[in-house]
């Protein structure tokens, strides 16, 4: 059976059961369109903060994450530190999100703008859905079953695609029948089991190093590599790069998207809402002590000879294969029962994000695109059109399973937050403009949305076929098809807002309805209240310890090597 004995797939065995049992329950309580898609919107804040990680920490972040770690150190840490992001989920955007009493981002959108942005914006986060969170999230998941059981299903190739196909119908199935409620409840669970079998992949990786002073002492003697801040010259992660681009993504990540966002949505209340994004935050503060120091630990311990990691050949340089990393160390490190454990954690972070990837689409794709067209459906048409949508869905992720090993050559998690980087700066300006400034109209965000989709979606094209061992002529082509991903994000990121601005100047300001309530200036004095009435010291004293926590990372590891 591979690289598992017997009691591995007794554990393994054991979660899917428990598994199972959580989608019948589930699937019994689906009355409503509301039950469906928000899980009858009576959710607690653990649940939803929870739900918040494993939905976010997908099999990519584990595989990728440490792959990353192996290649370029901490350069990927930024982005893992986002949990200061999250605070201002709870703090900024929630409160607006929960009294609209909307079901997706879009309609929000509608209700602060109009119907066309949010036309836009569905459209657009259904295709961002499916070529970059399900291939990624997919392939991630076979390169596990394709190193953990290379022989079960006769060759490694063959294991990579039953574990593709066998991982995207089995996570269908659960999401389609079992809902929300089923997501949320199995991915309180799944943050647990992630966290603790990092934790082990940790601390079996030290031991065998020889401790936290041996990595130290094998990352140091590559600097460069491994630090956490890069020099301007760096072609990949340059400091000011980072600190331009990574905030831009991050509040379109954590503050818009439907996919995350989705989670505080199903809260009974706002002070709910708001503790689940608080919690969600504190659980974000540790991959970066668990899913990329173990890539740290998997470099050096290959460094010493202690385990072999596959090797692959870029641009004529043999170099580490970082996607392999993670199960290698799998293989190598740990016992059985914990290796059972840890790859039930890697199909649990696989099937958290594609579960939670499904039903947000299903939402998006019901509420906003399928209810507009035929409008008075009874709550029971709704869900089954969901349920359609779900399995239409978990459809184009096979017919995409052929494309992913051409995506993954600069490395899983590069790939995603490159692509992320090009989607992200539009929506982002229109949010924030959105909520701060009344003098935001339907026109700006229709043009801000358009023209910076447009702009992003060239540059990911241009990018693919033209630069520096690529097609090498037109010089400006090749020009744009290397400039570094941060930078561009960033300069993206202000030509939407320029866009936004001068469309909405060249306008009406908006009616009142369309700011009333939605914006900071327009909030009313029972909004106010309200807000204020759902939070106290515990909130506070909660943001202040995770914004501790993530202060205190950046300073450790802006040293960590001297």
């Amino acid at each position: 059976m591979g690289n598992l004995a017997a009691v591995d797939w007794l554990v393994i065995g054991l979660y899917f059961l428990a598994l199972a049992g959580v989608v019948w329950w589930s699937s019994k309580r689906q009355k409503t369109s509301t039950d469906y898609f928000l899980a009858g919107r009576n959710m607690g804040w653990f649940v939803i903060g929870g739900s918040l990680f494993a939905s976010n920490i997908g099999s990519e972040h584990i595989v990728g994450l440490a792959g990353q770690g192996a290649s370029t150190g901490m350069g990927m840490a930024h982005w893992e530190l986002h949990a200061w992001i999250m605070v201002m989920l709870g703090w900024v955007f929630v409160p607006f999100y929960h009294r609209s009493g909307v079901f997706t981002m879009p309609e929000f959108l509608e209700r602060r703008y109009n119907a066309r942005a949010r036309w836009i914006l569905s459209v657009v986060s259904l295709m961002a859905y499916v070529f970059t969170k399900v291939s990624v999230t997919v392939y991630a998941g076979a390169i596990v079953f394709q190193t953990l059981l290379p022989d079960t299903f006769g060759s490694p190739r063959n294991a990579f695609w039953v574990g593709a196909f066998a991982t995207v119908v089995l996570t269908g199935i659960y999401t389609v029948f079992g809902g929300l409620r089923a997501v949320l409840y199995t991915d309180t669970a799944q943050a647990v089991i992630l966290i603790v079998g990092s934790f082990f992949i940790t601390m079996f990786g030290l031991e065998k190093l020889g401790g936290w002073g041996e990595l130290q002492a094998i990352c140091g003697k590559n600097a460069a590599q491994f630090a956490l801040w890069r020099p301007l010259s760096d072609p990949n992660f340059p400091w000011l790069g980072v600190l331009i681009a990574s905030p831009v993504v991050g509040i379109w990540y954590w503050c818009t998207d439907q996919y995350i966002v989705q989670r505080t949505l199903s809260a009974k209340d706002l002070r709910n809402a708001r503790r689940g994004a608080l919690w969600g935050a504190f659980l974000k503060v540790w991959p970066v002590l668990i899913f990329i120091v173990p890539g740290l630990i998997g470099y050096a311990l290959n460094q010493k000879g202690v385990i072999a990691i596959p090797t692959k050949v870029v641009n004529g340089a043999t170099v580490i294969n970082g996607d392999q990393v993670f199960p290698t160390m799998v293989t190598a490190l740990l016992p059985p029962g914990l290796r059972g454990l840890v790859v039930g954690g890697l199909l649990a972070a696989l099937m958290s994000s594609l579960s939670s990837l499904f039903n947000s689409s299903a939402s998006l794709f019901t509420v906003d695109i399928y209810e507009k067209i035929r409008p008075g459906m009874a709550e029971e048409h709704l869900v089954r059109v969901g349920r359609i949508a779900t399995t239409v869905l978990v459809g184009l992720g096979l017919l995409w399973i052929p494309v992913m090993p051409m995506i993954s050559q600069g490395g899983l998690y590069q790939y995603l937050q490159s692509v992320q980087g090009y989607l992200a700066p539009p929506i982002t300006a229109v949010f924030l403009l959105g909520l701060f400034w009344t003098r935001v109209n339907a026109r700006g965000a229709v043009w801000g949305l358009v023209s910076g989709f447009i702009l992003g979606m060239s540059k990911l094209t241009i990018q693919a076929f033209f630069g520096t061992g690529k097609i090498e002529t037109p010089a400006f082509l090749a020009a744009i098809g290397d400039f570094n991903f941060l930078y561009f994000s960033g300069v993206l990121f202000g030509i939407s807002v320029a866009v936004v601005v001068i469309a909405s100047l060249l306008g009406d300001p908006p009616p009142p309805e369309k700011t009333r309530g939605l914006t900071y200036a327009d909030a009313t004095d029972e909004d106010r209240r309200a807000n204020r009435a759902s939070w106290n010291a515990v909130d506070v004293l909660a943001t202040a310890g995770v914004l501790g926590l993530v202060l205190g990372l950046y300073l450790y590891f802006s040293f960590w090597l001297g």
